[in-house]
């Protein structure tokens, strides 16, 4: 035991960090920060409390939060392979959480193999379709980490809907909605008994230059000369949507979220779009944990501009701004380290102590080391 240790005075410690995306799930990431600080103080009475504002791991985070128990439920995945996905259901509030990530998630897939007009949301709708079945009266919704850029066409085609081309064939392939004139709502509608709730942490529209197809599609493997057919089928998506239900949500922020599944959420669940990380804070009653912290933990796989512009971690460090609650961010690494100065209490990077290379290959064995570290220097200020 280190004998500095015994001669200060224990803290309070909340680590709240997210996923270090690729390596370490947020959870993981908790029990190895906590591990390398009680090496150095172990008087030191911590709380672990792993984030999930929408993507990887919202389902796990929110629905443990809120006391849901997972259950499973057959459908297929983005490009319409069988399989068994979790969810999380409270059957005494009716509740449902629901990670898209985990339905039809860009890292179900084997890269490279499938082109996104080969994908959608068919898949998600089915597992809607099972909350529905159970009762719920309230969904919550994690959509990030999609491999979809459907606009919710194939969610909505689970439940019922139908999109026809003037022939009144039936469109089946998203790509295909440039042919749609008409949409029908489901014979037997139950949406409208669910209330959704839509965790959305970004602004964009659904169409435009920085609508979904453009700004999240390459990431999913659109390529430039697919921009132009993505964008008529989505518009003639959301121009014949307008026009039969004299809503339009295409303009709404966070259409564009998820390939534009925040538009079909919206239009074929009437969803409320929520900031994920105010959900998260909401469900882990935050800012009251943080009237009884000293310090506070938190890290990412990179402290960028993006955790600078609000994403999970920098809304930590905002709020513990606002607190008066030191807050220190951990990450593999820092990329803009003076404007993170202002935003953290301190900003630490697992390549100050190891290379780019090492820390994507043993990100626990580092995130311990530099976590022990900042325990040994730490003095409150």
């Amino acid at each position: 035991m280190n004998s500095l240790s015994t001669q200060r005075k224990p803290l309070r410690i909340l680590i709240v960090p997210d996923k270090f995306k690729g390596t370490l799930t947020a959870q993981k990431a908790a029990q190895v920060m906590a591990r390398g600080w009680k090496k150095i103080r172990p008087r030191d009475l911590i709380e672990l409390l792993p984030m999930g504002d929408g993507g990887d791991g919202f389902g796990e985070v929110i629905g443990k939060m809120i006391g849901a128990k997972p259950r499973k439920t057959k459908t297929v995945n983005a490009a319409g392979l069988p399989t068994v996905v979790p969810w999380w259901w409270n059957s005494k509030t009716k509740t449902a959480v629901i990670e898209s990530a985990k339905v039809i998630g860009l890292s179900m897939l084997p890269p490279g193999k499938f082109h996104p007009f080969q994908l959608d949301t068919f898949g998600l709708g089915k597992v809607l379709q099972a909350a529905q079945k159970l009762g719920c009266r309230h969904c919550l919704i994690g959509i990030g980490g999609s491999a979809t850029n459907d606009g919710g066409f194939g969610m909505a085609r689970a439940l019922g809907w139908r999109f026809l081309d003037a022939c009144g064939a039936e469109i089946k392939n998203w790509i295909d909605l440039n042919r749609l004139q008409e949409i029908l709502r489901p014979s037997k509608e139950s949406s409208s008994r669910m209330r959704v709730t839509v965790a959305i942490d970004v602004q964009n529209p659904l169409l435009g230059p920085k609508g979904a197809s453009r700004i999240y599609g390459p990431q999913k493997g659109l390529l430039p000369g697919d921009f132009i057919a993505a964008e008529r089928a989505l518009g003639t998506l959301a121009k014949n949507y307008e026009r039969a239900f004299k809503m339009d949500y295409s303009k709404a922020p966070g259409a564009g979220a998820a390939g534009g599944l925040g538009f079909g959420l919206m239009a074929f669940f009437r969803a409320q779009p929520e900031s994920g990380f105010e959900i998260f804070a909401k469900c882990a009653k935050l800012e009251q944990r943080l009237r009884k912290t000293d310090l506070v933990l938190t890290g990412e796989g990179a402290l960028d501009q993006q955790t600078l512009m609000g994403k999970g971690v920098g809304q930590v460090a905002l709020l513990c701004a606002k607190m008066r609650v030191p807050c220190i961010g951990i990450a593999g690494a820092v990329l803009e380290p003076k404007k993170a100065q202002k935003l953290f209490t301190q900003t630490h990077g697992l390549t100050e102590i190891t290379s780019v290379k090492n820390a994507k290959a043993r990100p626990a064995e580092f995130l311990k080391k530099i976590s022990a570290q900042i325990a040994h220097r730490w003095d409150g200020s």
